[in-house]
């Protein structure tokens, strides 16, 4: 520190939390003539902690008294250090470290930080990002190689039963992105061709080659072709009623709408239908939906797909496709999906998110959610629960309550 640096006080005051705290501790420090140089201040259940970084001059013994007098007029505690200079510069691979539990327990929060300290990263800002359906918090580090951090998270994430995202922070956080989702167990609680097949009767041998080539164990195209024969004589009329059955997962109408609204470019990308995918996008106002064609003979379902198959490379090509139109950088995308057909995209997009995916997609994936609200993934891009909530009450919306703990 350079020895021309002025002295500084750092001050501690904490207390019951209630209105013109900071107001009168700011209005008594202002008679002063004190600089501020920082100030950081969070309320946890009503208990207020504010730290101020003051460069005080000449007036140091003065403002230690005031500093005290209007803390014990507020029945706050205070603490005041002397130190020259301001806070050091922070150090570069700053990164956002984003844990989300049902619950989160201690133990996991220990854990990470443990992981986080041995990397050799600091840990400079700690926020909670929601509170329910599941508790997230997000870790501002420094200090951070993110795709080292990443991996080692990882093995704390599945030893610990929480959901790990690191992402780079700074403006790489910020700005429009691309948001691509499968749909099939994604964006809906349902596979789609099962649907169709239940009407054929033949619901159960379609679900069990559906599962195995999601598994990875067969080869996507040459299953999809083998299960849409299964419709071959169903009337096109089927269509409709399968709209009419599909079943949004939880909170993907908050997601999705909460990405328009931050000027987000949202997709669809699926080994599905476009009949019954192209529809749903445009009722939940998604921008670009790519997926299978069944053909159709005469008001009848042949049992042939018309064009070339989306498979696990055609998602990613979409994904590639979409940002192009866009004009962004694979950098500034996000891909979500549960199955093997959609790992090539996951692995091109700059953040890629298994959502409660077979393991092969979980181990290969940047991070994971393991619980059943899509709206989750809006914590890992650093959305709080309460941004959402008032963006939906401007618009007159309504979100339920959660109960407030005691």
């Amino acid at each position: 520190m350079s020895e021309t640096a002025p002295s500084t006080l750092l001050v501690t005051v904490s207390g019951d939390d209630r209105p013109g705290v900071t107001s009168a501790l700011f209005d008594a420090i202002a008679d002063v003539g004190a600089e501020v140089l920082d100030l950081e201040q969070v309320v946890v259940r009503g208990h207020l902690t504010l730290a101020l970084l003051l460069a005080a001059g000449p007036h140091d013994e003065r403002l230690r008294s005031v500093v005290s007098d209007v803390a014990g007029e507020l029945g706050m505690q205070v603490a005041v250090a002397g130190g020259v200079g301001d806070n050091a510069p922070r150090r570069g691979g700053r990164a956002a470290v984003v844990v989300l539990g049902a619950p989160l327990l201690a133990s996991a929060v220990a854990a990470v930080t443990a992981r986080i300290a041995a990397h050799g990263a600091n840990i400079d800002r700690i926020r909670r990002l929601s509170r329910y359906p599941v508790t997230t918090v997000e870790f501002d580090i420094s200090g951070a190689d993110v795709a080292a951090l990443r991996r080692e998270l990882a093995i704390e994430a599945a030893v610990r039963g929480v959901d790990i995202a690191v992402s780079p922070s700074g403006l790489a956080r910020r700005g429009r992105r691309l948001v691509v989702m499968d749909v099939d167990s994604t964006l809906i609680q349902d596979e789609v061709i099962e649907l169709l097949a239940a009407h054929a009767g033949r619901e159960q041998e379609v679900a069990e080659v559906t599962a195995a080539a999601m598994r990875g164990e067969l080869d996507f195209a040459e299953s999809l072709r083998a299960r849409t024969k299964a419709l071959a004589g169903l009337p096109e009329s089927v269509l409709d009623n399968v709209r009419a059955a599909v079943r949004l997962t939880a909170g993907a109408r908050t997601l999705v709408r909460t990405l328009k609204r931050l000027g987000f470019t949202v997709a669809v990308v699926s080994g599905g239908f476009i009949e019954v995918v192209g529809p749903l996008a445009e009722e939940l106002g998604i921008d670009h939906a790519h997926a299978n064609r069944l053909e159709v003979v005469d008001g009848v379902l042949t049992g042939n797909v018309v064009g070339e198959i989306v498979d696990r490379e055609g998602k990613a090509d979409a994904l590639r496709r979409f940002a192009a139109q866009e004009r962004l950088p694979l950098s500034r995308t996000v891909a979500i999906g549960d199955g093997a057909n959609d790992l090539d995209m996951l692995a091109a997009a700059g953040l890629g998110i298994a959502f409660n995916a077979k393991p092969i997609v979980r181990e290969q994936a940047d991070t994971a959610v393991n619980v059943p609200y899509l709206d989750a993934v809006l914590y890992l891009l650093g959305i709080t629960r309460e941004e959402i909530e008032d963006a939906d009450e401007a618009d007159g919306l309504t979100t339920p309550a959660p109960a407030v703990p005691r």
